[in-house]
């Protein structure tokens, strides 16, 4: 349950939508942090998995997360729809036009059960079928991501809040991030045949497009089913720091389609260069 404390926080952060993306970014990360806090609660607990009706499992912290922040979206910006994974799963979707907020209260729900701490909290605003800002917390390793159109992008964690910004590719070649649950071995070999890959690393969740955001990584290929939930606050972060998410045939990855699901696409961080 939403502690009073948290409701106050929120409540005292509601703000017009004229506010700037920098401003509503700012009132975006203590929510995120809230809903962390509920996770990590449930995280520390012998919580129990239960499967939803497309097979993905579902925890007490993806919903609980989930309900801390749709209360404080509605008090934000009561007037932006909000398509969230498990209200959605529970078929409450609701009709969106040019702007509206994608949330995934804990990607990497597989990651979360297996406790490697590589599960996040994400939260994302979408203005004309691009996510324009967006908040990526991990609360297991103590970082959070966020950026925003004409705000830049910056991460927070144990050395305070720095700006980020993606790399050019190294002489010595790519570093290639890869889902750490899911994908395709073969196909990623095909597709990067041809390119110069110094490594290749894994990770779970939105953390693969926030690894470009920080410069840790260069180019993650996802040829595989994905939501928009999953990575609309990883694309707004990488985008605000330089990078790009494309489809493969290096049209612009578009939001608000009638399912929600995603073409495989590619993630770049040198968005003036072909991937």
């Amino acid at each position: 349950m939403t502690s009073v404390r948290s409701l106050a926080i929120v409540r005292s952060a509601v703000v017009s939508t004229s506010l700037s993306h920098r401003e509503l970014l700012e009132t975006l990360i203590p929510l995120a942090r809230q809903a962390g806090d509920v996770v990590m609660a449930i995280y520390m607990t012998d919580f129990e998995v239960r499967g939803k009706g497309d097979a993905s499992p579902v925890t007490e912290a993806d919903e609980r997360a989930e309900a801390v922040i749709l209360a404080g979206l509605a008090a934000l910006t009561p007037e932006i729809p909000v398509v969230a994974e498990e209200a959605v799963a529970a078929g409450r979707i609701p009709e969106v036009g040019e702007r509206f907020w994608l949330v995934d209260p804990l990607d990497g729900t597989k990651e979360f059960i297996r406790r490697n701490g590589e599960f996040t909290v994400n939260i994302a605003l979408v203005e004309a079928r691009q996510p324009v800002l967006g908040v990526v917390l991990a609360p297991a390793l103590g970082r959070l991501y966020a950026g925003g159109a004409g705000a830049g992008a910056f991460i927070e964690d144990d050395r305070g809040r720095r700006p980020i910004r993606c790399r050019l590719p190294p002489d010595e070649g790519l570093t290639v991030v890869a889902s750490r649950s899911h994908g395709d071995a073969a196909a990623l070999d095909a597709f990067l045949a041809g390119r110069r890959v110094a490594k290749q690393i894994s990770a779970g969740s939105s953390l693969k497009l926030c690894l470009i955001a920080a410069a840790e990584a260069d180019l993650y290929p996802r040829l595989g089913r994905t939501m928009e939930w999953d990575i609309a606050a990883g694309h707004a972060v990488l985008a605000a720091a330089g990078g790009r998410v494309s489809q493969l045939d290096g049209r612009p990855l578009h939001y608000g389609k009638p399912d929600f699901a995603n073409p495989h696409f590619v993630a770049t961080g040198f968005a003036d260069r072909p991937a």
